[in-house]
């Protein structure tokens, strides 16, 4: 029982469930907004009054075209939020968080004679046997 205590209080599980939650209400938001909004404005720039209620009929077939088309609003309304929202700012705030890492310490130094890459603990160049 110890063991699903710590799995469930781990950070990733929490954050996962709150993050469903949220998801869940903000569509729920976003599918309103484009039933109730949206969906009116462009069926009033379109001329239909109720744009959910377009179909197409083929043989009998009933095609909700205007559903589908709510759908498709409420999906790339959700994509947008998302991406502009929580993408765009997490990856701003990372990229500031991130630091370089520092310069490793010079393992060689310059020979003050012939400029030669020798050893920080030489006390002669092993090219020109100047004395460093």
């Amino acid at each position: 029982m110890g063991g699903f205590k710590d799995f469930v209080l781990r950070g990733n599980v929490v954050d996962l469930a709150v993050g469903v939650t949220v998801g869940a209400a903000f569509g729920a938001v976003v599918s309103e907004f484009t039933k109730d909004l949206l969906t009116p404005l462009i069926a009033a720039i379109v001329g239909k009054p109720d744009f959910s209620a377009i179909q197409i009929e083929v043989n009998g077939s009933k095609f909700l075209i205007g559903s589908f088309f709510n759908a498709v609003i409420a999906f790339l309304l959700v994509v947008a939020a998302v991406y502009y929202f929580v993408v765009v700012p997490v990856n701003t705030l990372m990229a500031k968080m991130k630091k370089e890492p520092p310069p490793p310490d010079p393992s060689t130094k310059k020979c003050p004679e012939c400029l030669s890459d020798i050893q920080i603990a030489a006390k002669r160049c092993a090219f020109c046997t100047s004395q460093v």
